[in-house]
């Protein structure tokens, strides 16, 4: 130990000037050498040195940095990191090792394409609860990338190039509350791994402004209740269904806000024509014809007795209006088991929504199903009781049923062709039929011209004076033969008087050139008419 006056006790020497300088740079360096290692990393405000972060307690700002990496050596105090703005392409394992307080981290508006397994390893752990890398260049959700986050509450990845997200990759999130994937190119996306038990938390799913064309309206239906409320599916390329529809306008009923905030955003494609768009909720004409009351899988609708044949899937709705975070679901089957999510890892299924699934369903399965519904916040419950019934195959049930109101058209089409057939076709010509001019007395003319008459036409004729009337009605056109009579072995045409041997040979001739001409109309005519 050196004393002030330089001697060294018990010694009596003096150490010389320059020797206690040496030792106080050696002691400096030490000292350096023992405190937490901050390097030029942190600027001071106001400097211009491009490559440097700016450090304000326990923030570390790289934003626009022009760095092409994960800087190393930043401060292990570091609570939130921003490396926005940057040209970082990759994350490679271990890159942000020993910050163990971190609990936000943006990694925004970079060019990532790849995050290399243990990226986000050695990091805070649970304590990291707000993830940002949208604005980037992903193509491809792995399962691996968010392994190492189990307490991430909070996940951005809009405006990537997702084109794919795999089943798993969200799967060990259980304390996700937010996750936002919109302005991608998402063309499907496995709702079926987001559960009650395995999101319980989870509130909030954007995937709104993607391509998906067609939705899985049985597993968005199973979906918790919560987080069918904030589930944005608005300016997708959706195509027009009606169970879509249905889907769609049970949500605004209920209220939904991911509906009833973007109303004028949910469009659809009418046979998959990007000109042909449909908006839900303004264009409702084109969905009048939807049956909204039938066995959507996308609305939960359940009567109180339904049927299944053997070995077919059902799904049974516990239908309540407890709505809420705390409301839990159980089942009590017709042998007195208790069913709760996931199910009895058997023949039966249950959803985080209270939904019970009968994979097959089998003779013993029949019954009287029961559901409760319990509100822990209010200490309300409700009881709900489904009536199954299962039927067994029958030889005859094999066989396509008769279908009756396809033999009745049949039956239609066959009769109005023959009445067709019967009114339009010709037929076949006849060779004029000659009579000889019966006897009757002078009383029975008028009856006789009357009874031709009604026989010879359909309508009775305009007018009845005078002998070689002629009758027109629409299409059928007959020419009446005179009415001649004998009397006294004469001939005579009309009531009263004779006829002189010139006129009589003149009145035969015209007699027969009548009867041609009216043989000659029945072949024309559109119905056969017989003279007499």
């Amino acid at each position: 130990m050196l004393h002030v006056g330089g001697f060294m006790p018990g010694v009596g020497f003096q150490v010389p000037a320059a020797s206690r300088s040496r030792w106080s740079v050696v002691v400096l360096l030490v000292c350096l050498q023992l405190r937490p290692l901050q390097t030029a990393i942190c600027l001071s405000p106001g400097s211009s040195q491009a490559g440097g972060c700016l450090c304000a307690s326990d923030i570390l700002s790289c934003t626009a940095a022009g760095l092409d990496h994960i800087p190393a050596n930043m401060p292990v105090s570091v609570v939130t990191l921003d490396l926005s703005h940057n040209r970082i392409a990759q994350l490679d394992a271990g890159g942000f090792q020993g910050l163990s307080r971190l609990e936000t981290l943006r990694i925004a508006h970079n060019q990532l394409t790849t995050i290399h397994p243990g990226a986000f390893r050695n990091t805070s752990g649970t304590l990291l609860r707000h993830l940002d890398l949208s604005s980037n260049q992903l193509c491809v959700l792995e399962r691996h990338f968010f392994l190492d986050m189990p307490g991430l509450e909070e996940l951005l990845l809009f405006n990537n190039r997702l084109a794919h997200v795999e089943s798993r990759a969200l799967a060990g999130l259980g304390s996700l509350r937010k996750a936002y994937l919109s302005h991608n190119r998402l063309t499907d996306f496995p709702f079926f791994s987001f559960q009650e038990h395995s999101h319980p938390h989870l509130s909030m799913l954007d995937l709104s402004s993607n391509r998906l064309p067609k939705l899985p309206l049985e597993d968005i239906s199973n979906l918790p209740l919560s987080l069918q409320q904030g589930l944005y599916l608005h300016n997708n390329s959706l195509l027009c269904e009606c169970a879509m529809y249905g889907l769609f306008r049970h949500w605004e009923r209920r209220g939904f806000a991911s509906v009833t905030d973007f109303r004028q955003e949910y469009t659809c494609l009418v046979y998959g024509i990007q000109r042909g768009t449909v908006r839900f909720f303004q264009h409702g004409r084109y969905f009048e014809k939807c049956n909204l009351t039938g066995t959507s899988p996308g609305l939960k609708t359940q009567e109180g007795s339904v049927s299944v044949k053997v070995g077919r899937r059902l799904l049974l709705h516990c239908l309540t209006s407890l709505v809420g975070e705390r409301v839990t679901f159980l089942w009590v089957s017709p042998n007195q088991e208790y069913v709760a999510p996931p199910g009895n890892n058997g023949s039966l299924k249950m959803y985080g929504n209270g939904s019970l699934a009968i994979a097959a369903a089998r003779a013993e399965d029949g019954g009287i199903y029961w559901c409760m519904s319990l509100d822990r916040d209010q200490r309300r419950n409700e009881t709900r009781e489904v009536n199954v019934t299962v039927l067994l195959h029958h030889d005859g049930e094999h066989h396509e049923p008769f279908n009756t109101g396809f033999t009745t058209l049949l039956g239609c089409v066959v009769s109005l062709v023959l009445v067709l057939m019967y009114l339009y076709l010709t037929p076949c010509p006849c060779p004029p039929c000659r009579k000889a001019p019966a006897p009757a007395s002078q009383g029975n003319e008028a009856g006789a011209g009357s009874a031709q008459s009604s026989i010879l036409t359909p309508t009775p004729p305009a007018t009845t004076e005078g002998p070689g009337r002629k009758v027109s009605t629409n299409k059928h056109v007959v020419f009446l033969e005179p009415i001649k009579e004998q009397q006294n072995g004469k001939i005579r045409a009309g009531p009263g008087g004779h006829l002189g041997p010139g006129l009589l040979l003149e009145a035969e001739q015209r007699a027969k050139r009548a009867g041609e001409t009216d043989s000659i109309m029945s072949m024309f005519s559109d119905t056969p008419i017989m003279l007499p």
